[in-house]
């Protein structure tokens, strides 16, 4: 049975942040001017109606200074009584007159404050929702809530269950695309709902202990392949966005369908669950206009979408919960291990090009097949990192998870002058050619054999000077191991004499943008029958290797995470390189040499170091 759950969320800013800077060019800036207020309200009223027009239930995320505003408490009052929205909260819309002078700041986002008033906002703000509504909300969200102000409003006010808690890939090309003035750098969460860790907001949870409390779901659903390689503000399930990443055809938004029908598709490889969220406040409706789209323009894309997520409901084919009763829903028999996984494809350019993204505690990763199955990302969730964020501590705008293996932030397979890129691939060599299938595009399907999730690419040809051989290469998942699977098979020689080398690799680092980060203090080591070889890092550019190997492994203490690789049972070398200043990286491989058709099966293996 396939279930495609939608939230779709509304907030009534007071004072949106682009229609106090648009209403009027030149003006003071002046958060309770009535205009703008008036304007607000009048799109936020507009927004709940299309979605009533169209059978969807909302949850309405009151803001603090939506609470000051009698109106804005009696539309949210009325519709929830009339359609049973849920009246949640959010600390998006903080600023007002009565936020400046109670905390004497114009900071917009809760997660850069210190912690000590991160403490006071939650009490004000929760406080003051209990005051108007005469009870406390159940859901709540900004754009980032890091997991010290999650673990803190979960224990003073345990009824919350739900909360929008990052932005999916919201980090450094987000920030340029803003003109280096977007401090959000949030990347390296889940692109679906998750049960997030206590220690870390982007982690899923590994247990019931390290349960955190809450269901937490991103803002947007995203286009995975698109925002991976730019901005997410164009790619979502915003019509808005859409518009300002002017991805649309005439006044039609038929790609806001196909991401919607894209998160349809999930269920087919998340056992018949499937998701979809849209969050959108009045700011991105000016009647003035907004991008170079006019208002009847921004009007009409929002009723496009909101009628398209009607019509699958009067289908059968979605159904609308507001956040609290999605968290009830996704709770209902989830395993903690149970990954999430999808095969994306291309719907922005209508390539062929897919990507296979996968979450679990342990780890998220993405395969590229335009990249022969390449790992272009890697984030190690099981070393649960703890870090907080806001004013007071070591990383006070970066909240993003930290990756081993980034390609656009660490060049990938290119790169410019002598050196490597952060990538995990295979090589295929003779007699002094070397082919690496980043080189070969593919195509792959998705099968299950129990609990183990098997990704099957489409066989490659790799010509070499006198013959050609196929490659295939099988991803196989078993849930709870943390642990990759991964088989290169030579399926097919035109020189069955010919000897041809198999070389698997991980290139490595580790960081949160694109510039390098101190690798001093990372050891590289090799375990196998005949001895050991381990080094630490100093830019030196040596390497070593093992006969018979058993295992290769990097210890990266700067982001408690174990790395490593290890064979199935064969005649194997295994290798370590360590980088330069010029190409700040490590090398992990295994290597194997057949004649004619053969295989090498190896293990990629991420855990916590300490």
């Amino acid at each position: 049975m396939t279930t495609f759950y939608l939230n779709v969320i509304h907030r009534p800013e007071m004072v949106p942040e682009y229609l106090q800077k648009d209403a009027e060019e030149g003006k003071a800036e002046d958060v309770t001017r009535s205009d703008v207020i008036r304007e607000s309200l009048d799109i936020f009223r507009t927004q709940q109606r299309v979605a009533h027009d169209n059978d969807i239930r909302t949850t309405i995320q009151m803001t603090y200074a939506s609470l000051f505003n009698e109106e804005a408490v009696a539309i949210a009052k009325a519709d929830h009584e009339k359609y049973g929205d849920e009246i949640g909260s959010t600390f998006l819309g903080l600023q007002c007159a009565q936020f400046r002078e109670k905390f004497a700041s114009k900071e917009l986002a809760i997660w850069l404050f210190s912690m000590e008033d991160k403490r006071r906002i939650v009490d004000e703000v929760f406080g003051k929702f209990a005051e108007v509504f005469g009870f406390l909300p159940t859901s709540t969200g900004s754009y980032y809530m890091d997991a010290e102000l999650v673990n803190y409003i979960k224990d003073r006010y345990p009824h919350v269950k739900a909360a929008v808690a990052t932005c999916w890939e919201e980090g450094p090309k987000a920030y340029h695309n803003a003109n280096n003035s977007w401090y959000t750098l949030l990347d390296g969460g889940p692109w679906n709902p998750w049960i997030p860790s206590r220690r870390n907001i982007h982690c899923p949870a590994s247990d019931a202990d390290d349960d955190i409390g809450i269901v937490a779901i991103p803002h947007l659903s995203r286009d995975l392949m698109a925002v991976f390689d730019g901005p997410g503000s164009y790619y979502g399930t915003h019509p808005q966005n859409i518009l300002r990443g002017m991805v649309y055809e005439g006044r039609e938004i038929p790609y806001f369908m196909n991401i919607v029908d894209q998160y349809r598709a999930m269920a087919k490889y998340n056992r018949g669950y499937a998701y979809n969220m849209m969050f959108v406040g009045p700011g991105w409706m000016s009647k003035s206009g907004r991008w170079e789209a006019d208002y009847d323009f921004l009007l009409k894309s929002y009723e496009d979408g909101m009628a398209y997520y009607g019509q699958l409901k009067k289908e059968g084919k979605a159904v609308d919960l507001t956040m609290s009763e999605f968290a009830d829903a996704y709770r209902q028999d989830r395993a903690y291990s149970q990954p999430e996984v999808t095969l994306w494809k291309d719907i922005l350019y209508g390539s062929k090009r897919q990507q296979f993204w996968f979450a679990d505690p342990s780890m998220r990763f993405c395969l590229d097949m335009n990249l022969g199955g390449a790992m272009i990302d890697l984030r190690p969730y099981a070393a649960k990192l703890i870090r907080p964020c806001g004013v007071g501590t070591k990383h006070i705008q970066d909240a993003s998870y930290p990756f081993l293996v980034q390609s656009l932030f660490r060049a990938g397979y290119f790169t410019h002058y002598a050196g490597e890129g952060a990538v995990k691939s295979c090589k295929f060599g003779h007699a002094g050619e070397e082919v690496d299938l980043c080189a070969c595009r593919t195509q792959a399907s998705f099968s299950e054999d129990g609990d183990t999730r098997v990704v099957t690419l489409d066989p490659v040809e790799i010509e070499f000077e006198t013959f050609t051989i196929g490659v295939q290469s099988i991803f196989r998942l078993s849930e709870g191991t943390g642990e990759i699977e991964i088989t290169r098979k030579i399926v097919s020689s035109t020189d069955p004499s010919a000897e041809v080398s198999i070389d698997e690799y991980i290139t490595a680092c580790y960081g949160t943008t694109e510039y390098p980060e101190d690798l001093t203090g990372v050891k590289l080591k090799l375990k196998g029958k005949s001895g050991k070889e381990s080094i630490d890092y100093e830019y030196r550019c040596r390497g070593a290797a093992i006969d018979g190997i058993e295992s290769a492994e990097a210890i990266v203490p700067q982001v408690d995470t174990r790395l490593s690789m290890r064979p199935d049972a064969g005649d194997v070398t295994g290798y370590f390189r360590e980088g330069m200043a010029f190409s700040p990286m490590y090398t992990l491989g295994i290597k194997k040499t057949v004649q004619g058709t053969g295989e090498l099966r190896t293990w990629l293996r991420v855990e916590k170091a300490s």
